[in-house]
């Protein structure tokens, strides 16, 4: 991974980015949004959800934050995690009951430029608008594991929802796809974007405008003190 002087990084002025799974990493989100320079009256912020930690109510209040943006015009999707907060008993009943009602507002997923934005993924075959709230949020196997090969075909059979998208996904951590630790995975119909921010690894936050990550360490020692932008190939949509 090479780091990028922020000033020597071209971008267009409208940009489409994302970031999944925080994980109640509020403090590395955002330092990466103040890394890319985030304009909410210019940008286009998508959030794919897990931003909190359902078991550790202390990472709740990324919630507000996220609220916030979401006022300023980002789009925030729920992840397992938030819809977990539903069946908690762990802190505040009144604080549940507050996030709760963001949360069940939020849409469960969100297009734009080509992109399909999701928490987990897809059943590949399954129209778009069948899919369960739990199918979105917390599929694994069945979509990241589909043979590259035939995914594209089942996509497309779903004009209204899935045909001609890229799916963009968090969940689960790319490391297990195949990926070196805290990179992205990229492959012609999927994106994943949990870059192990959980696991001690690394937060990202994707451009998909001018193809650049802005990437942050999750590890105790270093705690978001090593930001770096780097080019990505092979995010444009094809």
């Amino acid at each position: 991974m090479n780091a990028v002087q922020h000033g020597s990084a071209r971008r267009s002025s409208r940009r489409l980015l994302a970031i999944s799974d925080i994980h109640g990493q509020r403090q590395g989100f955002l330092s990466l949004l103040e890394a890319a320079q985030y304009d909410a009256s210019k940008d286009q912020l998508v959030i794919l959800g897990d931003f909190i930690e359902a078991g550790e109510p202390i990472t709740w209040r990324l919630v507000d934050t996220v609220h916030q943006l979401v006022d300023k015009g980002a789009v925030a999707l729920p992840g397992n995690h938030e819809l977990k907060l539903a069946t908690l008993r762990r802190g505040s009943a009144a604080h549940r009951l507050r996030y709760l009602r963001f949360i069940r507002k939020l849409p469960l997923f969100y297009k734009a430029s080509g992109y399909l934005f999701v928490h987990a993924g897809v059943r590949p075959g399954l129209p778009l608008s069948l899919h369960p709230a739990r199918e979105l949020t917390e599929i694994r196997e069945s979509f990241t594991r589909h043979p590259l090969s035939t995914l594209r075909a089942k996509l497309d059979s779903d004009a209204e929802g899935t045909a001609g998208q890229r799916i963009v996904f968090g969940h689960t951590p790319t490391f297990k796809l195949g990926a070196n630790p805290g990179s992205l995975y990229v492959d012609d119909c999927r994106i994943g974007i949990d870059t192990g921010a959980k696991h001690g690894y690394r937060l990202s936050l994707v451009d998909f405008t001018n193809s650049l990550c802005y990437s942050c360490s999750t590890n105790a020692e270093y705690r978001a003190g090593d930001v770096y932008v780097y080019h990505v190939p092979g995010l444009r949509k094809r």
